[in-house]
């Protein structure tokens, strides 16, 4: 024995799985979808029977299909219309909110509890624009507390109408107290911003220090940009004709995309009642709601499909629509997203160009006029300090003139 510390061996590579499960929030996203996909797209299936789904797939209406993609693209654009209404007029123009949403939605639908990435990146994209941040913030919360305060009121009108025709199903008394937690979220939001802006500030900058794709330094500014919000939400609240049109949005936005649901559901041959449908649709996304998975993946499929089947759809054919549906609600917008911020970051670097190329001219043109400025008398293209003499030569500054010769 030499007495010295034997050297232990080097550690392994850790195993593949522990290398493919990483901490970073993007990579753990991606991964989560690509297991929902092969899980929607190969399991769903096999669970309804492959004899059944290629039946199925083999009567399907293209048109019907085709029809419920425009009505996806409608509430899409209603979506979009509620984001310019509550915004300040001339923030900016329709496309570029549109792209702005779809920016943020792509991002949700991938990243888990992915609505506050979303919003993270409508805050920064907005605020690009040109949007004052207590603006985009509170329009913000608008979109997101006011738009699912509407699908609980579509939810409560479908309950009234279908439980005393259907029944009361257990899982209606979930979804009531999910959406009681949603009506007491919005009204302590309102009185943090009426009554205590001071203790919304603290809870709201550490809120957002937590959030991605924000701006170093954004976290900072909250305490100023809680009270812009308040006094914007005070003015908002008094707005009637605004509360009206956003109102008028949001719904257009949950019943477009639940028309959407219908007509796939029609697509394969089922009709189903629009009160069994908006029960089950509402319940869907009231539930998704929760924060468990990136735009409630796996929620919406796994709440709609026995509630559709529980209204008298067939299995099959509720699986293979709510497949269909959630192609064009969910997984599309992911792409289509990420082309629409390409394309914002595109024409964003055009725009500083061209601002570059406008400050560069202002500053030539401001060298150019300088001599005049600080010498008003000045004749252009003359220098300072050197005035012209009468007969259009330079007279340096001091000389003085010979007088002329006497008699002439």
């Amino acid at each position: 024995m030499t007495g010295q510390p034997t050297s232990k061996p080097a550690p392994g590579p850790p195993p593949l799985w522990r290398r493919l499960i990483s901490k970073h929030p993007v990579r753990r996203g991606g991964l989560l979808v690509l297991l929902a996909l092969v899980l929607e797209y190969l399991v769903l299936p096999q669970i309804a029977g492959v004899r059944r789904s290629l039946y199925l797939l083999g009567r399907v209406n293209i048109g019907y299909v085709a029809l419920g993609a425009l009505l996806e693209v409608a509430s899409l654009a209603s979506y979009a219309q509620l984001t310019k209404a509550v915004l300040p007029p001339g923030a900016s123009s329709f496309s570029r909110i549109w792209r702005i949403d779809l920016s943020t939605l792509a991002v949700s639908h991938v990243l888990p509890g992915g609505t506050a990435g979303g919003d993270g990146l409508g805050y920064r994209l907005l605020t690009n624009e040109g949007t004052n941040g207590s603006d985009a913030g509170l329009a913000l919360a608008i979109q997101g507390i006011g738009s699912a305060l509407v699908l609980n009121a579509i939810l409560w009108l479908a309950l009234i109408v279908s439980v005393p025709v259907s029944g009361f199903n257990p899982i209606y008394a979930t979804a009531a107290i999910v959406g009681a937690l949603l009506l007491a979220a919005f009204a302590g939001l309102v009185l943090l911003l009426t009554r205590g802006e001071e203790k919304a500030a603290v809870i709201i900058r550490n809120l957002v220090a937590r959030l991605p794709f924000l701006k170093p330094g954004t976290a900072e500014n909250a305490d100023r940009v809680v009270h812009e919000i308040a006094n914007r939400a005070k003015i908002m609240l008094a707005d009637r004709a605004l509360l009206r049109r956003a109102i008028f949005w949001a719904a257009a936005n949950w019943v477009l995309d639940a028309a959407s649901l219908f007509v796939f559901l029609l697509a394969f041959g089922h009709v189903e009642n629009p009160d069994g449908l908006l029960v089950a649709y509402g319940l869907a996304y009231v539930l998704a709601a929760i924060p468990i998975t990136p735009g409630g993946l796996g929620v919406v499929e796994g709440v709609l499909v026995p509630s559709l089947v529980g209204f008298g759809a067939t299995r099959g054919a509720a699986i293979v629509a709510v497949i269909g549906y959630r192609l064009v609600n969910f997984w599309l917008p992911i792409p289509v997203g990420a082309g629409a911020y390409l394309s914002l970051r595109v024409t964003g670097d055009r725009k500083a160009a061209n601002r570059r190329e406008d400050l560069r001219g202002a500053v030539a043109v401001a060298k150019s006029l300088g001599p005049l400025v600080r010498h008003p008398g000045l004749p252009v293209g003359a220098s300072p300090g050197v005035t012209p003499s009468p007969d259009g030569g330079p007279e340096g500054p001091g000389e003085d003139r010979l007088p002329p010769p006497p008699g002439s």
